[in-house]
């Protein structure tokens, strides 16, 4: 299993760290170009858009569902 890869983003005006796998953070980066959005652009809208849970968990379940749909 891959090893975490942890960035450092700023969501509504305040800074956070996500780590996820380097596979995920791939398709993010996908996603994010395919929407013509910046990679924290992508995650801001995916953490207005969670139900509570992790983060982390809401961009691997996006991730999940974008490379299903391809």
């Amino acid at each position: 299993m891959a090893r975490l890869k942890k960035r450092s983003i700023l969501l509504a005006g305040h800074a956070t760290s996500l780590a996820l796998e380097p596979e995920f953070w791939a398709v993010l980066e996908d996603m994010a170009a395919a929407e013509r959005l910046s990679l924290a652009g992508l995650i801001a809208r995916l953490d207005e858009g969670r139900q509570g849970g992790p983060l982390a968990s809401a961009c691997r379940v996006a991730a999940l569902e974008y490379v299903r749909a391809r």
